[in-house]
């Protein structure tokens, strides 16, 4: 398969992907979800007048001075029993109902009790210290849009309401393997001529982070016919499948051979850096990402592509992290032949963005990944000056446009 630029493999990808179909998830289960579904309030909030101090509830025009205290008023969460006539008043705590009658509330720090009598400084208007019936929700409102991602807010707004559920595009189930007989687990001593495996602890993390759901498979051998197993049963379980390595022209290199027996290839090889063999298949109309061994280029590739179309099958309508325009402190060589995306640090100082890359860029060299909070976006071609303008992709920034 030809190999493709950045951007035709995004456009194949995205393709081939759609937001998962909506469930119903309880409130417990909402942070982060993107409602499939307009909400709109069923009743009003408060559905009585409430007041919003503590203090006492008087009628705004009443000229008695001072106002008789009237006994058994109620507290939050009971109905009040007295009833405010001129002359009188009765005390109310914040959220309570008014008691009947008054139409105002005296703050208490306004007001001079003495004995059963009460008086306040300065007159107030019909209205003063109440909130309303429906004056936060009012019945028929449409308070959320579909598309909405529900936070903290949100998912308190639901339960305001009593809505204990939410009709949602799930976060997608992602099973993730690496690959290799070199590997071992990141608890064993390895031994000659082996490995421990961190792509799948870095990959499973950044699933996580992009709001979908790691499912660890191990680690797989380089066996044909066992990788072809755990392809089809990753996939029983899971909405999308992310390996690392198998991907190169090695004669070991099983997933890319694999991917295409089982399904359809839709990409097998980016003109980019790091990242070049990164492969793109659906098998049962399932995405599925062969992913560079590298360290480095699979996390970069994840970045660049996994992380969009994860977000896209959450129902995600902003995937792509903010770019700004930087200027390198330093010169920097970039690939001659590849688009490549060195890792930095940029800063801001004045209004204008810099950027200072991480030190040496090798794809197996992890250390260039920490503190940096950009991905630089070079052309290919001749060094670059200190002083040249380039894009800088915002990694450690969400999503906004």
């Amino acid at each position: 398969m030809a190999m493709i630029e950045p951007q035709e493999a995004w456009q194949r990808i995205e393709a081939q992907i759609a937001p998962l179909a909506p469930q119903e998830r309880a409130l417990p289960e909402l942070l982060g979800c993107v409602l499939a579904q307009e909400i709109v309030a069923a009743e009003n909030v408060p559905p009585f007048p409430a007041a919003t101090v503590d203090g006492w509830a008087v009628i705004a025009d009443d000229d008695n001075t001072p106002l008789r205290i009237l006994t058994n008023p109620g507290t939050a969460g009971q109905v009040p029993a007295a009833q405010v006539v001129p002359g009188t008043t009765a005390p109310v705590m914040t959220g309570a109902p008014i008691p009947h009658g008054a139409d105002a509330v005296v703050m208490v720090e306004e007001s001079e009790v003495k004995e059963n009598w009460m008086r306040f400084s300065r007159r107030i208007e019909p209205g003063a210290g109440v909130r309303r019936v429906g004056s936060d929700l009012a019945a028929g409102q449409a308070i959320l849009p579909a598309g909405a991602v529900l936070g903290p807010a949100e998912i308190g707004l639901l339960a305001t309401m009593g809505q204990t559920s939410a009709t949602v595009h799930p976060r997608p189930r992602v099973a993730v393997f690496s690959t290799g007989d070199e590997l071992v687990e990141p608890e064993k001593e390895p031994g000659p001529s082996q490995i421990r495996d961190s792509n799948r602890y870095a990959l499973m993390a950044a699933i996580r982070q992009a709001g979908g759901e790691p499912v660890s498979f191990g680690i797989a051998p380089d066996d044909a016919d066992g990788q072809r197993a755990l392809i089809l049963r990753a996939l029983e379980a899971a909405d999308v499948l992310v390996t690392s390595g198998g991907v190169s022209m090695g004669t070991r290199d099983l997933i890319l051979p694999l991917l295409a027996e089982l399904g359809t290839l839709h990409l097998a090889r980016v003109r980019q850096k790091p990242g070049k063999p990164l492969t793109f298949a659906t098998v049962a109309g399932k995405p599925c990402f062969g992913l560079p061994g590298n360290p480095v280029s699979s996390l970069v590739t994840f970045e660049l592509y996994v992380r969009p179309a994860l977000r896209c099958l959450a129902g995600h309508s902003l995937l792509w992290r903010p770019e700004v325009a930087a200027r390198l402190l330093h010169p920097v060589q970039p690939d001659p032949l590849r688009i490549e995306f060195q890792r930095a640090r940029v800063t801001q100082k004045d209004g204008t963005w810099w950027a200072q890359t991480t030190g040496a860029q090798a794809s197996s060299r992890l250390l260039s990944m920490i503190g940096a909070n950009a991905l630089l976006r070079l052309p290919a071609g001749d060094p670059l000056p200190a002083g040249t303008i380039i894009t800088a992709i915002l990694v450690g920034q969400p999503e906004d446009h």
